[in-house]
């Protein structure tokens, strides 16, 4: 590496010889330039900070921190409902939907489409409390005994579980593929599967036992609760329409 050096003429002064020869004398300064000394400087800063930040992470260790910052909005309550219902049973189900859409007069390899479905869901059995007034429930002179009507049960809604229900095959025929990839056929028919499952799950259901077992287990819970407040004979009856209902 060159360094800056500047030359001199030295005019020795000698007094026996006014005209004696010129002597040169070389001097040099100060070593590299300002901008090469800069970029040495950054050099060894980013080697330290890079060694820093490797050691740091061998010891899982921030030598800076880590700040969070949540900058979440409120949550908004959209809607609000009192319960008033009595979920006394719950039924889990599955059923495999075999579901075949065929076009008259048209081989199925050439138009139509069938699935398998594996449906799993549940259908809850409740009763409503909602309605009730002072006329549905009647206390003995001594409240001893109490005798309370109530509304048969009810079926709620099948709910078709998305995550453990499945396609387990689907055959479709030359046009139908065809148009699957012009439109959202599939989409549609899915929702059509869902449908039918929903409605085969609550027959299910309502022909298997689970209303008669959501009022056992509603006089169960009703005697229990009632003796425990001091009445010893304990009466629930249920009609299509009850008191105050």
């Amino acid at each position: 590496m060159a360094s800056d050096t500047d030359r001199h003429t030295v005019d020795p002064v000698r007094p026996d010889d006014s005209r004696a020869e010129p002597v040169h004398v070389t001097v040099r300064t100060g070593g590299g330039s300002p901008l090469r000394l800069a970029v040495g400087l950054v050099a060894v800063l980013l080697v330290t900070l890079l060694a820093a930040l490797g050691v740091a992470r061998l010891f899982d260790w921030s030598p800076f921190g880590s700040t969070d910052r949540d900058r979440s909005g409120p949550v908004v309550l959209t809607a609000l409902r009192d319960l008033s219902e009595y979920h006394a049973s719950s039924g889990s189900y599955q059923i495999l939907i075999d579901l075949e859409q065929d076009q008259r007069y048209v081989p199925a390899v050439i138009k139509g489409r069938r699935t398998l479905f594996l449906a799993i869901g549940s259908v809850d059995s409740y009763v409503d409390f909602g309605k009730l007034d002072e006329k549905a429930v009647s206390v003995s002179s001594d409240r001893r005994s109490v005798t309370i009507t109530l509304r048969h049960a009810q079926l709620g809604r099948a709910v078709v579980d998305p995550d453990q229900s499945r396609v387990l095959d689907r055959n479709l025929g030359l046009i139908d593929r065809l148009g699957d990839l012009f439109g959202d056929r599939t989409h549609a028919q899915e929702q059509q599967i869902y449908g039918l499952a929903e409605r085969k799950l609550t027959d299910a259901a309502k022909h298997g036992g689970l209303v008669a077992r959501a009022e056992a287990n509603t006089r169960t819970t009703l005697d229990r609760l009632l003796k425990a407040l001091g009445f010893t004979d304990v009466r629930v009856d249920f009609a299509d329409r009850a008191a105050g209902g």
